[in-house]
């Protein structure tokens, strides 16, 4: 088409929708709405997303965590095996360490319940939050953000000992020792009292929850001061180099159905995972996540198209008499199918950009008012207009080629 023609058909497309404002305004809020959903869902879960695996990569590609069940279990599918199953023990991950020669090294954690009187006290600061985390002191060999940054992580003596030591989490560190230096300190856990060891490096917030609020204490020490759930014992395992990851997952699948007592022939009665098992149970989350922003801006992108489509029909109606005098004096029917085309994607694409200006807005409040990390993407920009101005092109043939097939002469007497 000549440009003329183009810029010529365009400027009656744009005088057309100026000269009925709120009529035009009304017709594109479906599709306003639409985008917005899609950029506003997509920058929560692509900042999600940017956060899970920032964490992964933290502690490491190759690591291998042991369980009771499989990652992302529900209870109310488990089978009468994996009811009964029994516990993980410290002692699961001591033979592991002692009869696997692939492995490195095996951390073991497992958290305190929730009691009466559990904060975390120094003189009058204390912290009603924080983690109660029992470890051994593997943890720094297996994981190295749990390093220390000031003085020394729990070491095998104490938990062999069961000596009353604890390390702070950087978020617990600034809330009770703010100005002095928190090494050598006396901390009260619930009724027990801890002396300062250690303070570990700052790990930030991971899906608006801080990773520093905690104080990890030898975990034969949680378990003989505090209560705990037997089932919420967690093993993560290292292997000694790189790309023996499948060998040591047999081999430490081998030694705890011996250590277990596992039959000949019946199934494991623990799980063995990597990060991928991970990677792929978050996958699935995010995948319904993105199915409801699909279902929910289809709905807003469908009564948009459908109002699109009513309002040009009417326009075609209203401007019929337009019609016939353009065709009378050269205009073709092509001519005047891409007009009111291009009037339904102008329509649909200013719906979409004022939808990407609010879903962006949305993901900003999101990012300054929540904890939850918001990130805009290009892709989710550029695939919010290209849908905007697509519905725009599938909505408006049908008003556009009714338009274009009009008789000139029926239309010049049509008052």
């Amino acid at each position: 088409m000549r440009s003329g023609i183009f810029k010529e058909i365009l400027a009656m497309a744009i005088d057309s929708i100026r000269t009925h404002k709120l009529r035009s305004f009304l017709t594109i809020l479906g599709i306003m709405i639409g985008v917005m959903t899609v950029i506003g869902m997509v920058s929560v879960i692509q900042g999600l997303n940017r956060s899970f695996m920032a964490e992964l990569e933290s502690v490491g590609s190759d690591i291998i965590g042991i369980s009771k069940f499989e990652p992302g279990i529900q209870m109310g599918r488990m089978s009468d095996e994996e009811r009964t199953r029994k516990d993980l023990t410290f002692e699961d991950a001591q033979a592991i360490e002692r009869e696997c020669p692939l492995v490195k090294a095996v951390a073991v954690d497992i958290a305190a319940n929730i009691f009466e009187g559990k904060a975390v006290k120094y003189q009058n600061a204390k912290n009603e939050d924080a983690l109660i985390l029992g470890m051994n002191h593997r943890f720094p060999e297996v994981i190295s953000v749990y390093a220390p940054e000031k003085g020394r992580f729990i070491s095998e003596s104490d938990v062999t000992h069961t000596t009353k030591v604890a390390v702070l989490g950087s978020d617990l560190n600034d809330a009770l020792f703010p100005n002095i230096n928190a090494l050598s300190k006396k901390i009260r856990i619930g009724p027990e009292e801890f002396t300062v060891v250690g303070v570990l490096k700052k790990r930030g917030a991971m899906f608006g929850q801080s990773r520093d609020n905690f104080v990890g204490i030898p975990l034969t020490t949680l378990m003989k001061y505090f209560p705990y759930q037997k089932d919420h014992l967690e093993i993560i395992a290292a292997p000694r180099k790189p790309g023996i990851l499948l060998e040591t997952i047999e081999e430490i699948t081998n030694v705890l159905r011996i250590q277990r007592k596992v039959p000949f022939g019946k199934p494991n009665d623990f799980a063995v995972y990597t990060q991928d098992t991970l990677v792929s149970l978050y996958n699935q989350i995010t995948g319904a996540a993105y199915l409801v922003m699909i279902v929910i801006s289809s709905i807003g992108l469908m009564v948009g198209g459908i109002g699109v489509m009513n309002i040009m029909l009417v326009s075609v109606k209203e401007r019929t008499r337009e019609i016939g005098i353009r065709k009378a004096i050269g205009a073709r029917s092509p001519d005047i199918l891409r007009q009111f085309l291009f009037e339904a994607m102008i329509l649909t694409g200013g719906g979409g950009i004022v939808g990407i200006i609010l879903g962006s807005g949305i993901a900003l409040l999101v990012r300054s008012a929540t904890p939850l990390p918001a990130t805009v993407t290009l892709w989710s920009v550029v695939l919010g207009f290209a849908v905007s101005v697509s519905v725009g092109l599938f909505f408006g043939i049908f008003p556009a080629r009714k338009a274009a097939r009009m008789n000139p002469i029926d239309s010049l007497r049509y008052e």
